[in-house]
């Protein structure tokens, strides 16, 4: 993160210089310096606004999160997909509290919850940086589970599917079997990807970094730890389940528009009701897991000034600008127009961006919602994550600053997505 810092604000003050030098001061509105300098006072106090906005989001998920652990849900969750996950994940004990954090986080991004994901992922690398014996060093499963993470398989994407209602669309969910497909194919990427980063980053490092994951689990001691890991459930009954969350694909795809309104209130209600019928004392443990909440949302602050100061930079100077018109014209010839281009690079930087990239594509009568261009736009925004917003806060949640391979698998899933939106789209809508 330090290198891609620096060359954020290093390209953005260029530019702008650039720009500033050749600008006709007799020109109506700011400079381009002058542009520069409000991006920075822009970014940095709604960086502040953002993470305080997230303390809310924040401190009631992890507040049922409390409940959900201390009923014994997190368990219950990483015995029935213990064997997916115990492949993907060898160094992490089945029945660890990380296995249970993992599991809801990626499920909320399966249901296109972005803001209820992000406090069970936060909770989800705290538990991982317990297993941590290099701290401030990823180990591979924090790689692992944030390339996942930023590529996440979406059935719904609620957000994208309102956007696309508001702009007139006759099809707003027209977009669920597209993002599907090219979420799957990010998230198997990301998963390829990370695996064989990390094999090329051990073998570059072994002299000066020691491999933490592995070793952690290296010792006897937590060899006992494994074997003392209760056995998941019967074949039969994890087969049933992936059985049942693969019957909700077609679900989804008919019915999503009216179950999305339901699903943050039965969430809230179902954990509760958990912990009520496992005779927890909700109200206590909530607010001692609210707690914990209310901290991290603070703590994150200096790492989302950070990051988005300079992604804010980028914009305000004309670069991201420049790169668009310059590859554009060869991205238009395999079926990746401007407006795409812009969303699938937007979209790694600023979530609210790429918002605002999508409204304004889908809300202009030359393109509209139903177009090639809107159904590819709509795509790539349901179906990319705000990678650098994720390795901030998530790194950041848990004091990480050598991020290894993580960058480099988030973004090659990135692409993966950005290609499979561009492959579905033409077949379907071109």
């Amino acid at each position: 993160m330090n290198v891609i810092f620096f060359i954020f604000i290093f390209i953005a003050f260029v530019t702008a210089g650039w720009r500033h030098i050749n600008w006709c001061f007799d020109s109506a509105g700011p400079s381009p310096m002058e542009s520069l300098t409000k991006a920075v006072m822009d970014s940095a106090s709604g960086s502040v606004e953002l993470a305080i906005g997230l303390v809310g989001m924040m401190t009631l998920f992890l507040g049922l999160m409390k409940v959900a652990e201390a009923g014994g849900m997190l368990t219950m969750l990483a015995r029935l997909i213990r064997p997916l996950m115990v492949r993907l994940f060898p160094e992490i004990p089945a029945d660890h509290p990380a296995m249970g954090s993992m599991i809801l986080n990626l499920s909320a991004n399966v249901m296109g919850l972005g803001n209820a994901a992000t406090p069970f992922g936060i909770r989800a690398m705290q538990e991982l940086n317990r297993l941590n014996k290099q701290p401030g060093t990823a180990t591979n499963a924090m790689v692992l589970f944030i390339a996942i993470n930023t590529s996440n398989i979406t059935l719904l994407p609620t957000g994208v599917i309102a956007l696309r209602a508001a702009a007139g669309s006759s099809d707003p969910a027209g977009i669920l079997p597209t993002t599907l497909f090219a979420t799957t194919c990010s998230t198997v990427t990301a998963i390829i990807a990370a695996k064989l980063l990390a094999r090329s980053f051990i073998k570059k490092k072994t002299t000066k970094v020691q491999d933490m994951t592995t070793s952690s689990y290296s010792s006897e001691e937590n060899e006992d730890i494994r074997d003392e890991s209760p056995p998941g459930y019967p074949g039969w009954i994890s087969t049933a389940a992936l059985g049942l969350l693969i019957s909700l694909i077609p679900i989804t795809i008919f019915y999503g528009k009216a179950i999305s309104p339901w699903i943050i209130p039965a969430l809230i209600l179902g954990f509760l009701c958990f912990g009520v019928l496992r005779r927890v004392h909700i109200y206590e443990v909530f607010v001692e897991g609210a707690k914990e909440g209310f901290q991290v949302a603070i703590r994150i602050i200096p790492f989302l000034v950070a990051i988005l100061v300079a992604v804010g930079m980028l914009r305000a100077s004309g670069a991201m600008d420049a790169i668009v018109g310059t590859l554009g014209v060869y991205t238009q010839k395999i079926g990746l127009p401007a407006e795409g281009l812009t969303m699938a690079l937007i979209r790694t930087l600023s979530g609210s961006g790429a918002y605002a990239v999508l409204a304004s594509v889908i809300n202009n009568p030359a393109i509209g919602p139903d177009s090639y261009t809107g159904y590819l736009v709509s795509t790539i925004q349901g179906s990319t994550e705000t990678t650098f917003y994720v390795l901030a806060v998530y790194f950041g949640a848990v004091q990480i600053r050598r991020l290894r391979h993580a960058l480099a698998a988030a973004l090659i899933a990135d692409l993966a997505g950005v290609i499979g939106s561009v492959l579905i789209c033409s077949i379907l809508f071109k």
